[in-house]
């Protein structure tokens, strides 16, 4: 494993290199959060004997230097950076992977950037804000009816600290972030050094709650037929990123695309069906490192 840093315009981003002497076309992994470090993405270095495996924490996360004022931090701002990580690793070309507000990274990056990209996977992220908010209130419907008066209690008053509420939050979580029991030590070590200061900026105050930050009207509906390099779209059958809006996007791309859904997963099937997951992206990878596809453009 290489680890280094590399300098941004808001400080320096970390990075870590898995399989650097392997031949395949690196893969380039975006976390999640806004603000969660890239610890939780650990099972794809299982990948790792086909081609390099590539992590950076975001500015303001993990091991990355710390920002000062949030507040600039915006979509492009985010865009940029994963360009400068690319040019300075002196990546000419990648296979680009985006989780959860990653894979709303890697989206606008593949639409700024597509000729470097040989191929995009999408891991729980809907297309735009407003369909991942509609599938956490249908879930949000399936909790028993005290946990939803408590939620909606605690979001009139503005009251996102209360024990009761932070306790349904859990409770959410354990059905739709991570289902397994207890969770792996990396997802906790992400979660436990999640920067709130940026969650709160570019998402807002809860997970399912109302949306006032930098992406409570981000879509890339209107841009997302231009992406015409294969794609792998993946959602687990409990996810917060409902499978039903994960398939719309999925239909909307241009190119190639497969579509899976992990039975027994939630927002982090790498994690939930490790084996099932890692099988079938390391199919779509070769396959995509031996072929050229004519209509990347």
């Amino acid at each position: 494993m290489i680890q280094g840093f590399i300098q941004v315009p808001g400080g320096r981003v970390s990075y870590w290199i898995y399989g650097e002497n392997t031949l395949g076309i690196p893969l380039l992994c975006i976390h999640g959060g806004p603000g969660m470090p890239h610890d939780y993405l650990e099972p794809l270095i299982g990948l790792a004997e086909d081609r390099p495996i590539i992590f950076y924490d975001q500015s303001g996360c993990g091991a990355s230097d710390p920002i000062a004022d949030v507040t600039k931090l915006t979509v492009s701002y985010f865009v940029e950076e994963l360009e400068a990580v690319r040019r300075e690793l002196g990546l000419r070309e990648i296979h680009l992977l985006g989780h959860s507000w990653g894979g709303w990274l890697a989206l606008e990056y593949t639409v700024t950037y597509k000729t470097r990209i040989r191929s995009l996977t999408i891991c729980g992220s809907p297309a735009s804000a407003e369909d991942f908010v509609l599938g956490c209130g249908e879930l949000r419907c399936q909790l028993p009816r005290w946990m939803q008066e408590e939620i909606l209690e605690c979001e009139q008053l503005g009251d996102f600290q209360s024990p009761s509420y932070v306790a349904v939050t859990h409770e959410f979580y354990r059905r739709h972030f991570c289902r397994l029991e207890p969770w792996p030590e990396p997802v906790k070590r992400a979660m436990e050094n999640l920067n709130l200061d940026i969650y709160l900026h570019m998402w807002g105050p809860s997970e399912f709650g109302p949306v006032n930050g930098v992406l409570r009207d981000w879509s890339i509906e209107g841009r997302i037929g231009s992406i015409c390099i294969p794609s792998f779209v993946a959602c687990g059958v409990w996810d917060e990123a409902r499978p039903k809006y994960m398939c719309k996007l999925c239909a909307s791309l241009s190119g190639p695309a497969e579509f899976h859904v992990f039975e027994n997963s939630s927002h982090l099937p790498f994690w939930e069906d490790h084996d099932a997951f890692l099988r079938a992206l390391r199919v779509f990878l070769h396959k995509y490192d031996r072929t050229t596809i004519e209509t990347r453009g």
